[in-house]
């Protein structure tokens, strides 16, 4: 059984919830445990084969109100963290920055059924976007299916883009797939009937999955960011 980690949908859907503040004391994650902590919510009698985590490297640009210095820095304390899990791998893709014109939207719209504000007017916003980890994680889903490196592929995400290569694999390599839904209570209208099981990550298995305070690798001790 191999688990594959959206980190984007992990993060924002556990660790930046407005709706759960008090899970963000649970960002020191072991995907290791964590990956057992899903295999015993699925009641598995198997063991994980391999952990790909998806991610990319937070960029900071001028008077940037969400992404410091700071934040860099608790990443890359996190990445040499899951360095010490030894059946994990990183996978990066990249975050982009752009300034873009875009209209404004009527504040009185759905959140999800936006519509444009009247008279038209526009405004010059900062577009932030992630860049490869969906295509990253499709890539290595089915890549490893057709090396039948796995039976049963379990997927953390809420991301619906995955949903066409989810269903390529249960049809055309006939491997089983469960979506662990990081967002709870909404799966994404794309992922519905797509996999063969859904779950959703639990505060359990976040609290029992934290790593120590401290830890090792070869360059010396990693110790939790004082901030998280």
């Amino acid at each position: 059984m191999n688990v594959y980690v959206d980190g984007y949908n992990l993060y924002h859907g556990c660790f930046s919830n407005k709706d759960k503040p008090e899970w963000r004391q649970f960002r020191w994650l072991d995907l290791a445990r964590f990956s057992a902590a899903i295999l015993e919510n699925m009641g598995a009698n198997a063991d994980c084969n391999r952990i790909r985590y998806f991610t990319s490297r937070a960029v900071s640009i001028k008077n940037d109100p969400d992404i410091t210095p700071e934040t860099i820095t608790r990443q890359d304390i996190y990445w040499r963290a899951l360095g010490t899990i030894a059946n994990l791998t990183i996978h990066k893709g990249m975050f982009t920055a752009h300034a873009k014109q875009r209209y404004l939207a009527d504040p009185a719209g759905h959140p999800s059924r936006p519509r444009f504000a009247t008279p038209h007017r526009t405004v010059r916003v900062v577009l932030r976007e992630e860049k490869g980890s969906d295509v990253n994680l499709a890539a290595y889903l089915l890549l490893d299916a057709f090396k039948d490196d796995y039976d049963v592929a379990v997927v953390v995400t809420n991301d619906s883009d995955l949903a066409e290569p989810i269903a390529l694999v249960r049809r055309e390599l006939g491997k089983k797939v469960a979506i662990v839904n990081p967002r709870a209570s909404y799966t994404a209208v794309g992922l519905r009937n797509t996999a063969d099981e859904y779950y959703e990550v639990r505060r359990w298995m976040l609290e029992e999955s934290q790593f120590p305070e401290r830890l090792s690798d070869g360059n010396g001790v990693i110790s939790k960011p004082s901030t998280w």
